[in-house]
């Protein structure tokens, strides 16, 4: 085949022409967007959210009342003080000395304030066995963890000193301490880790040194660039650390699967005899194409979170809608002008242990899947079934899935002793560790028609059942405001402590602080927050899915021109989350093989979870379909049969398929080996899924979909036919084949 001439359309193809004959031009542009992108991101600084708009509802009424009287709420700790058996009680002298020791420690330290006395507050439980020392620390709540350590170890001193009773603290300072200390660097080597792992697959799967470092420098590139615009754009949508993380995480996925899809295919072309130029002009005009169109379906995925109304997920929304544009970028303008520059150099540093496969005409064949594929394309309708029907049963579990906010013992287990205080504290004082936090205000907080409902309220919290007490009340007088901590019967069974928020909000509120006018009485703390996201969430879900999947479906459908394929795309998709889902409730919430994956059956998936594994899957799993079937649909134009366009397309794409699988996977289970259970979630979720989606799907149920549908794959109505023709360039092949014509020997309209 000769080196013909090319007709260039579409904005890939272009873009390509454009860099590979402008290099330095290329290159000089892209790292002055990265340099200013930073810089300006610096200069910016990053606006993160605030905890007032975390949340709609009264969750976000209490933030509110707090924020605008400027009260900073102090970090509260708390010692338990237990007896270990026997006949000892609260009365007794020995536990009182123990008591009155630990109030002198605590306040020796000059790092604490307002210590209260068990025997003052009435902080002793119903057996007499159990009571606690209440203190705040001083300075900023959210640096106490680094200022607790001294308190910690006098605790610990009064410990040594009473071995018949168990002393142990616990509070907000205490757990960030605890859980920096064990975990602190579990993201950071997830994070770092990433990208040796992504670098070590490249460099098996293209055997070169060069050519397995420019994906992932890209990928590194337009992280860093999208770090400062999230810089940038945080003064109009605040951002936090969680968005930085998932931006890190697809943007590594993104930016690596893009340069490999163009790369790949820019040396099947050489090695087919083709020239540099040639070659680069192919790949703009078929890979960039279909780094484009999955590029902008995996930006219209992740918009879908913008309408949660959750500010933390429209910020991971918008980092991780950006750096996929930025990748997405990259991938098709810098990416074809290094190409240019390095031509041949791009083989250099090969290693030596890995030979070069041998390739048939420039195409990488693979011996698997071209063995899977004789199979699936003999027999469609039992492939269908077989894999249909498997993939219907993993899903099945999804059915009965549970969401909740994870408790600390769920998230942490009995691993760390504070979890250990945590469940014996909630014994003792049911809720105590968790209370329902009342914010109350009034324009006089110490009226005493204000100060009577108060009263009132706290003694109707403890008969009506929602609380056992003790109820504790802080007042700010010069800001006209109270906080009432109501500690929820239930404790850390979230259904039943939701149930006594539920009678808070529902009946006692309301025959007490309600009848007094001007009084706003929202009720906040971390069974509040968990309902009030749950609630939310709840509400975005339909909004979301419905957007995702329609503007997937038009773009599907606009791509290439077919009813049909955008149809399955959708179809196929949906199965691949289902079967993600099934796979973490079995897991997860059942139980079912999670000492495999080094997890525990906590019995419910973490609120966020299902919601975001939607978004990023349905955005992922585009990256193979739009690729597979670009090239299918290439070789069907080509002039060669369906089903040996199904076979050409899935055995020369399955070596970057599965590279790019096999990378993704790697990443995303190096966050299911993180400590907390809800980080397992995310990562078993999102590796079981694209390893489904990369097998399953796109080796197995779409070819023999495609191959029972025969040509009806490229239906389009006559009255769509008006619609934008956003197909990508002919290759010289086509340009030289015979035109493609259905079974009738009507030119066919691909």
């Amino acid at each position: 085949m000769g080196n013909g001439d090319i007709r260039v359309r579409g904005l890939a193809a272009r873009a390509g022409g454009w860099s590979a004959r402008h290099r330095w031009a290329a290159v000089g542009i892209w790292v002055l967007f990265v340099v200013l992108a930073m810089g300006l991101g610096s200069a910016a600084g990053r606006v993160d959210v605030k905890d007032s708009d975390q949340l709609k509802g009264e969750t976000h009424t209490a933030a509110r009342i707090v924020e605008d009287a400027g009260i900073d709420e102090p970090a509260s700790e708390t010692v338990l003080i237990q007896a270990r058996g026997g006949d000892l009680k609260a009365a007794d002298p020995e536990f009182r000395d123990a008591v009155e020791a630990v109030v002198r420690a605590v306040e020796g330290t000059g790092r604490a304030t307002e210590v209260t006395s068990p025997y003052d507050t009435k902080t002793i439980s119903k057996d007499g066995r159990s009571a606690l020392v209440q203190f705040d620390m001083r300075g900023e709540s959210d640096t106490a963890g680094e200022r607790v350590e001294p308190v910690l170890k006098a605790v610990e001193g009064v410990q040594r000193d009473h071995e018949s009773l168990r002393i142990e603290e616990i509070g907000g300072a205490s757990m960030m301490k605890t859980f920096d200390d064990a975990f602190g660097d579990d993201f950071k080597k997830a994070e770092y880790s990433a990208v040796p792992v992504a670098l070590g697959i490249l460099l098996i799967a293209f055997g070169a040194l060069v050519a397995a470092l420019l994906p992932v420098l890209l990928a590194i590139t337009a992280i860093m660039a999208t770090m400062g615009l999230m810089g940038v754009v945080s003064h109009v949508m605040p951002m936090s650390d969680t968005a930085n993380s998932v931006m890190l995480l697809v943007g590594l996925a993104v930016g690596v699967d893009y340069c490999l899809f163009y790369l790949r295919r820019e040396r099947e072309e050489r090695e087919a005899g083709r020239d540099a130029q040639t070659a680069l002009r192919i790949a703009a005009a078929t890979s960039g194409r279909a780094i484009v169109v999955s590029g902008v379906t995996v930006c219209v995925a992740m918009a879908g979170m913008l309408f949660t109304g959750l500010a933390e997920f429209e910020a991971m929304g918008l980092a991780s809608l950006m750096v996929v544009a930025v990748a997405m970028v990259g991938s098709v303008t810098v990416l074809p002008a290094l190409l240019s520059l390095l031509g041949e150099r791009v083989e250099k540093g090969r290693l030596p242990f890995l030979r070069r496969r041998k390739r048939s005409g420039g195409r990488q064949d693979s011996r698997f899947w071209t063995a899977v594929l004789r199979r699936v394309l003999a027999k469609p309708v039992v492939a269908v079934v077989v894999a249909a029907g498997a993939l219907l049963a993993i899903s099945a579990p999804a059915l009965g899935m549970k969401t909740q906010q994870l408790t600390l013992d769920q998230e942490f287990g009995d691993s760390l002793p504070i979890v250990q205080t945590y469940n014996r504290l909630n014994d003792a004082f049911p809720g105590g560790s968790e209370p329902a936090e009342v914010i109350i205000k009034a324009h006089d907080i110490n009226a005493p028609e204000v100060k009577s409902a108060i009263a009132d309220f706290r003694d109707r919290a403890i008969s009506s059942g929602a609380s056992r007490g003790p109820v504790e009340i802080k007042l700010h007088d010069a800001q006209n405001v109270a906080f009432v901590y109501v500690p929820l019967v239930g404790g850390s069974d979230q259904d039943k402590a939701g149930a006594s928020l539920d009678t808070l909000r529902d009946e006692v509120r309301p025959a007490t602080l309600g009848k007094v006018d001007g009084v706003e009485a929202p009720i906040t703390g971390q069974v509040a927050g968990s309902e009030d996201f749950n609630d939310q969430l709840a509400g975005a879900v339909v909004p979301v899915f419905a957007f995702v999947v329609v503007f997937a479906f038009v773009l599907m459908l606009l791509s290439f021109r077919s009813l049909t394929i955008a149809i399955t795309s959708i179809v196929l998709n949906l199965l691949s989350v289902g079967a993600a889902y099934g796979i973490l409730v079995a897991v997860f919430q059942h139980g079912w093989g999670a000492s495999l994956v080094g997890a525990e059956g906590v019995g419910a998936i973490i609120t966020w979870l299902p919601l975001f594994l939607f978004v990023i899957l349905f955005g992922l799993s585009m990256d193979y379909h739009v690729f597979v079937v670009s090239r299918i649909r290439e070789a069907r134009l080509r002039g060669l049969a369906t089903k040996d366009a199904i076979r050409h397309g899935v055995v020369t794409t399955a070596g970057v398929v599965t590279s790019a699988a096999v990378i993704m996977v790697a990443v995303f289970a190096i966050f299911g080996t993180l400590s907390m259970q809800s980080m397992k979630q995310m990562g078993v979720g999102l590796a079981a899924a694209v390893l489904i989606d990369a097998t399953i799907i796109r080796g197995v149920l779409l070819p023999a979909v495609m191959a029972l549908l025969g040509e009806r794959n490229w239906y389009l109505p006559t009255w769509l036919h008006r619609l934008p023709d956003l197909t990508h360039d002919e290759t010289p092949q086509a340009v030289a084949a015979p035109a493609a014509r259905d079974d009738e020997g009507e030119p066919l309209k691909v």
